[in-house]
């Protein structure tokens, strides 16, 4: 799978509180999306899938003694870590592009998110069915600050299957918050999971706009 650019992430729109960012061209519109979930769910895949540039990514290797805080259940073969975020873009259609921010998904890293969800439109919490317990606390996060996001279900080969409905029901999701099933690895799968995202957040905000103005 090849990008589509080469262009190095440099001067990144700074976005405002709906998650909007002015580019060079007045006509068009960036998007700050947030990339969330567990320790090895697919986070760095996923935007490193869709990307049309090269990433940025912030991983590390895994050592000794991180592997005495970081709960490697059931992920095989994961040398590294982010340890700070990753950064792609993809442009959704012409005049329409999204600044994706992957988060560390270790507990050790949180104080990063604070930062890291700074006028975001919206996020994508990437889940494992194998331990979806990881998911909670991206779920409070994003539930706690008010910022709309859905539940993407990363269908690794080794898990068993599960239906939007019932992994909604796992998490006790608010009414509402679209859970979609997806391939971390594939483009389509993931630009689908953007724009089911960017579709989402913008019927909430727009919510949020009339009621304050009723």
């Amino acid at each position: 799978m090849g990008f589509e650019s080469h262009d190095e992430p440099h001067d990144v729109p700074v976005a405002d509180a709906a998650g909007s960012a002015n580019t060079s061209d007045d006509s068009a519109l960036a998007l700050k999306i947030l990339v969330a979930g567990g320790f090895g769910v697919g986070k760095t895949t996923l935007v490193g899938a869709v990307s049309e540039i090269r990433p940025l990514r912030t991983e590390e290797l895994l050592s000794e003694a991180g592997a005495a805080l970081d709960d490697a259940r059931d992920v095989v073969r994961k040398p590294t870590t982010t340890v700070a975020m990753d950064f792609g873009r993809i442009t959704i259609r012409a005049g329409l592009s999204l600044y994706l921010f992957g988060t560390p998904g270790q507990d050790r890293f949180w104080f990063l998110w604070d930062d890291l969800a700074q006028g975001a439109l919206g996020a994508v919490v990437l889940a494992d069915t194998r331990r979806l317990e990881d998911c909670f606390p991206a779920v409070d996060y994003f539930e706690s600050r008010a910022i709309p996001f859905l539940v993407a279900v990363n269908c690794f080969a080794e898990a068993r299957a599960y239906g939007a409905g019932e992994v909604a029901r796992a998490l006790d999701l608010d009414r509402g918050t679209p859970v979609v099933l997806c391939d971390a690895r594939d483009r389509d799968s993931g630009k689908e999971v953007l724009i089911r995202l960017v579709e989402h957040a913008g019927r909430v905000h727009a919510a949020r706009l009339l009621d304050s103005v009723g």
